[in-house]
C-alpha cells in the first residue's frame, strides 16, 4: 500500500484503494473484474476454480483509482493446491480496503456461501458488499427472493453489508453504479498505477493464464485442477523488419496422469491446434504483435500433491 495524503482544502479528496471479489467458485468474479476495468485481465470459464494467481485490474476514473484483487474462490481443500489457494484468499482479505462478496442470483445460497460470510464476519474493520452477480439469468421475482436471502444471510450472522448491489458483468448492468458504491469505501490517497495501467501481472503470466482459458474449454470434469501452463521463453524474433515484428512464444501445459495427454492432444492433435489458435488470437490482442506459438504437453505426475512441482509450476 502507497503512502496517504490528504486532500487541500476546498478540492474533492482522490481516493485510491484495494477492492477484492471473494465468493465460492464460479460466481462470476473474473467476469465481474474484467467488465470493470474494460479489458480482459483475469481468466474466465465456467468450469470452477479456474483462477488461480491474484490478478490486479486497475479502475481509473478522474476521483479515484479502484484496484481489483480476483482471487481463487474459497472451497474445501482436498489438495497442497486447494490449501495454498486457499491462504492467497485469506491473506488477500487481511490486505485490501473494501471486499466484496459475489453471490450469482441465479443458485440459492448454499454452505459455501455459510461458510465464506461466517470467515467474513470474523473480519470486523474491512466494509462488506454484498454483490448478487449474473442478474441476467434470472426474472425479477427471482432476483427480488435472491436479495432477501442475502440481506438475512447478513444479519443472520452478524455481518453488516455497506451495500448489496446486484450486477450483471455480461450484460454491463450496475458494474459503473457498483464501481460508483465502492470508490466512497476507498481511503483518500494519489494514484498508486500510472494513467493507463489496467493491470500489474507480468506479460509472460498473462499469456500463460489465456493459454490455459483456451485449454479448459470443452474438457471433461477432471481436468481443471490439473492443467498448469508455464511460458518457457517470449523472445521477439531476431532480423525481422520493424514493420513485421514476429513474438516467439513457447510454452508448456502440464497435467497430472499420462491418460490426461490425449485428452489435451485431442485426435490426430486438433485440439491442441485448437487451442493455440484460440490463445494465440487472444495473446496477439492482448499485446498488439503478431505471434508464433509453439506449445508442447507434458506430464508431471500428481503435480497438485508435489511442494517440490508446485513450486516449479509457480504456487
Amino acid at each position: 500500500m502507497s503512502a496517504r495524503t490528504p486532500s487541500t482544502a476546498g478540492s474533492p479528496a482522490h481516493r485510491s484503494g484495494f477492492a477484492c471479489f471473494v465468493g465460492r467458485p464460479n460466481a462470476g468474479k473474473s467476469t465481474l473484474t474484467n467488465a470493470l476495468v474494460g479489458q480482459k485481465v483475469a481468466i474466465t470459464s465456467n468450469r470452477p476454480q479456474t483462477t488461480r494467481h491474484t490478478v490486479r485490474g486497475i479502475v481509473h476514473r478522474p476521483e479515484a483509482q479502484l484496484v481489483l484483487v480476483d482471487t481463487p474462490g474459497l472451497h474445501k481443500p482436498r489438495t497442497l493446491l486447494g490449501e495454498r489457494l486457499n491462504d492467497v484468499v485469506r491473506t488477500t482479505w487481511a490486505e485490501v480496503d473494501v471486499i466484496g462478496f459475489c453471490l450469482p442470483a441465479d443458485q440459492k445460497l448454499g454452505p459455501g456461501d455459510t461458510y465464506i460470510a461466517r470467515e467474513l464476519a470474523g473480519i470486523k474493520k474491512t466494509p462488506k458488499v454484498a454483490i448478487v452477480t449474473k442478474t441476467d439469468l434470472v426474472d425479477a421475482r427471482q432476483l427480488a427472493a435472491q436479495l432477501i436471502a442475502v440481506d438475512k444471510l447478513g444479519r443472520d450472522l452478524g455481518l453488516e453489508w455497506a451495500e448489496i448491489v446486484p450486477v450483471s458483468a455480461v450484460g454491463g448492468k450496475q458494474v459503473e453504479l457498483l464501481a460508483d458504491l465502492l470508490v466512497p469505501l476507498l481511503p483518500e490517497g494519489p494514484q498508486l498505477y500510472a494513467e493507463g495501467d489496467l493491470t500489474d501481472e507480468p506479460e509472460q503470466v498473462m499469456v500463460a493464464e489465456l493459454i490455459r482459458e483456451a485449454a479448459l474449454e470443452g474438457v471433461r470434469d477432471e481436468l481443471p485442477h490439473s492443467i498448469a501452463v508455464v511460458v518457457e521463453e517470449m523472445n521477439p524474433r531476431p532480423n525481422r523488419p520493424a514493420d513485421k515484428p514476429l513474438l516467439d512464444v513457447h510454452a508448456n501445459l502440464y497435467i497430472e496422469r499420462p491418460s490426461q495427454k490425449g485428452i489435451i492432444i485431442g485426435p490426430k492433435g486438433a485440439r491442441l491446434k485448437e487451442v493455440g489458435t484460440k490463445s494465440r488470437q487472444q495473446i496477439e490482442a492482448l499485446l498488439g504483435t503478431p505471434v508464433f506459438l509453439d506449445l508442447h504437453v507434458k506430464v508431471a505426475k500428481d503435480w497438485q500433491r508435489d511442494p517440490k512441482q508446485l513450486r516449479r509450476l509457480g504456487f
